[in-house]
């Protein structure tokens, strides 16, 4: 494809060189730059893409796409050193094999280029996206599993995994860098996917990772506390989850929960057609839960009841928010109903392990006050005369303030709690756990373990486990690893409650 092409909307001030260049592949990593490549220098957060511009051109870039002019004379001054040592103007016209092409932002430029390069494969997807603090990979991938049943094929871009149709790749982003979506989109257009799920992180749309992509919905589900780190503020997270609803084209629907507070925030500036959903109120979709137990819930969704596997208010709104986007969409009333008691949840949502002496041990991705808060109540409500153990920690190197509210959630809900190790990353557990331990009233100590290794806090958990007890294992989910350092290691809590039903059932 000629680089005039892939440069088109991407805010171009100015062009040195060819720009019928032939583009063969592009990157905005040096280390993949390669003959016939368009390298996009990107400012990160830890280094800057226009510092590694000599080693793209050295490794054959045809084209560079930088705007910051300064780092870019900097850069080819390393490849042709000025006489007095200090970079010239015409060290651009020196590169004469190379085209370089200045723009006003090469982070969003980086994504149009991409969505260009790959043919704007979004544009041939029916594209739909959901944004929100909890419950965005449950329903992204019922979403996906819903469309399959009904029998489209799909993709899906997701926390947990990507599919393209039934193969399943790996993930490691929320939202993934635009060239990776648009590539595993355009192999989605290829294999005949009609629709397209994916998760928008509110990081995503901050570092304009969907630029350039054309949804067909956008849902709304909860704003709680998350993110922090990186945010710094609630208002500048919000801010940019409302990007999201901003940029929408005026043919698209936007689904949002009028249950939080920020649903009606979300489109105040979206010029697509607003729809409403809430268990609790008038909206356009409407939920209420009509029994409920450790197998399922009977719901009643616009009037109509379906059972489902799933359990907890929250996921009957993740439930509400799928039947809501599969009847935008043109799906069948009485047929999406059916599909959707045939769903289970995604993988380490709510995922319930039996073992001896009648325990049940509930896995959960819940690292938020408000996501810990709904399952633990969610389990309170289904068996309130079992006893109620949670086991948790938070993630080293993320937001410190949440620390204190989970502790003070866990101590509401349980009657007994385990605090450990999540993915400590480069800070020491100690110090996390310290965070955790301000947050606990003096009450909470007689109820209370701490126990750093979290694979002892889970042995111990379940031993002392009294007959029938609900043990709830919070924060990991579907990973199967830690992150210790910046070192992943293998932990995967299935198979670690695994080793101690056995032995439970060998003593």
């Amino acid at each position: 494809m000629k680089l005039e092409q892939i440069i088109q909307d991407t805010g171009v001030l100015s062009i040195k060189g060819d720009a019928a260049t032939e583009i063969r592949s592009i990157c905005d990593d040096s280390r993949k730059a390669c003959p016939g490549a368009l390298f996009v220098a990107v400012k990160g957060f830890a280094r800057d893409g226009h510092e590694y511009i000599d080693r793209a051109v050295q490794s054959g870039a045809a084209a560079v796409m930088y705007d910051d002019e300064q780092a870019l004379a900097a850069a080819l001054a390393r490849i042709s050193p000025a006489h007095d040592g200090e970079a010239k103007s015409g060290h651009i016209e020196a590169i004469g094999r190379v085209a370089f092409v200045k723009v006003a932002h090469a982070r969003h430029a980086l994504a149009v280029a991409a969505a260009n390069f790959y043919d704007n494969p979004s544009r041939k997807l029916t594209l739909v996206g959901i944004t929100g603090t909890n419950g965005k990979t449950t329903t992204v991938t019922l979403l996906y599993n819903l469309f399959m049943d009904l029998g489209y094929h799909c993709g899906l871009l997701s926390t947990i995994a990507n599919y393209v149709g039934r193969r399943e790749l790996e993930t490691s982003n929320t939202t993934s860098d635009p060239i990776t979506t648009n590539a595993l989109m355009a192999e989605m257009v290829r294999e005949g996917c009609a629709y397209c799920f994916m998760e928008v992180s509110s990081i995503g749309m901050e570092q304009e990772r969907v630029a350039g992509l054309q949804f067909k919905v956008g849902i709304f589900s909860n704003l709680t506390h998350d993110h922090l780190d990186y945010h710094k503020t609630f208002a500048e997270y919000l801010r940019c989850k409302k990007l999201f609803f901003d940029s929408l084209p005026a043919d698209a629907f936007a689904l949002i929960n009028i249950d939080d507070k920020n649903g009606r925030v979300m489109v105040q500036n979206t010029k697509a057609k607003v729809v409403t959903y809430s268990c609790r109120s008038l909206a356009d979709h409407t939920c209420r839960i009509m029994e409920e137990s450790f197998d399922g819930m009977q719901l009643k969704l616009d009037g109509k009841e379906t059972w489902t596997r799933l359990i907890g208010q929250h996921n009957a709104y993740n439930l509400l928010a799928i039947y809501a986007t599969a009847r935008l969409l043109g799906a069948e009333e009485d047929e999406t109903l059916v599909a959707i008691s045939k769903l289970s949840s995604a993988k380490g949502r709510l995922e319930t392990l039996r073992g001896p002496r009648d325990l049940s041990v509930v896995l959960d991705y819940a690292h938020t006050p408000d996501a810990l808060e709904n399952v633990l109540k969610t389990l309170r409500d289904i068996a309130p005369k079992r006893t109620l153990i949670c086991l948790f920690g938070c993630g080293g190197d993320r937001d410190k303030t949440k620390r204190p509210e989970m502790a003070a959630v866990a101590e509401k809900y349980s009657d007994r709690i385990f605090v450990t190790s999540d993915n400590s990353r480069t800070e020491k557990t100690e110090d996390i756990l310290e965070d955790i331990r301000k947050g606990f009233s003096p009450a909470a100590g007689s109820k209370t373990l701490f126990i750093a290794d979290r694979r002892e806090a889970i042995r111990t958990a379940l031993m002392l486990a009294p007959q029938g007890a609900t043990i709830l294992l919070a924060g990991k989910g579907h990973e199967t690893y830690q992150i210790i350092g910046t070192e992943h290691r293998h932990f995967d809590e299935r198979e670690i409650v695994a080793e101690v039903f056995a032995a439970m059932e060998n003593q």
